[in-house]
């Protein structure tokens, strides 16, 4: 029997921002996803994938990165082909980390972010890290795949305070930085 409930298949996580102020140090806003298996699916997780990786099977990539912020519109792109992952895997995280290799930067500290996550011409959702300011890094997306195959989208801007790395390591925790 078909439904008009339609799975997700293919989505894109885009990132924006503003250079910083010339003569300052640059900017660097970076997307993470993080799988998980069925039988682990909070805790660290099975892979990332971020600037300079891909997913092992090809289906996530980073299809954009940039170190600054300079461009027209969104700077990174990361696509999930989550139709083509394993059924090993059963949830995907996306979060936006910013580097701290100048000194602690938070998201209020950069002008002009934006985050979008589409599947096609359809925007998921959208959010402007407004929420989350104090925050160095933030979750802003979970794909959950259910008992029946079909993938589900929850928007979920969670900030976190730290580093990329333990952000990576702790982004699928079930409470922000668990």
């Amino acid at each position: 029997m078909s439904t008009p409930n339609k799975d997700l298949e293919k989505v894109e996580v885009r990132l924006k921002w503003d250079p910083s102020p010339p003569g300052a140090p640059a900017h660097d806003l970076d997307i993470i996803a993080a799988t998980y298996f069925a039988d682990a699916p909070y805790g660290s997780p099975a892979y990332l994938v971020h600037f300079d990786s891909r997913s092992p099977d090809g289906t996530i990539n980073l299809d954009r990165d940039s170190r600054t912020g300079q461009g027209f519109g969104f700077d990174e792109v990361m696509t999930l082909e989550l139709h083509r992952l394993s059924t090993t895997y059963t949830r995907v995280v996306v979060g936006v980390a910013i580097q701290q290799r100048d000194g602690r930067k938070t998201f209020a500290e950069i002008a002009n972010t934006g985050v979008q996550v589409r599947e096609g011409y359809t925007n998921l959702a959208e959010d402007d890290f407004s929420s989350v300011g104090d925050a160095t890094a933030a979750t802003v997306a979970e794909f959950v795949r259910g008992a029946s195959g079909v993938w589900e989208f929850h928007a979920t801007v969670r900030g976190f305070d730290g580093d990329p790395g333990a952000f990576a390591e702790t982004m699928g925790g079930r409470t922000p930085g668990a």
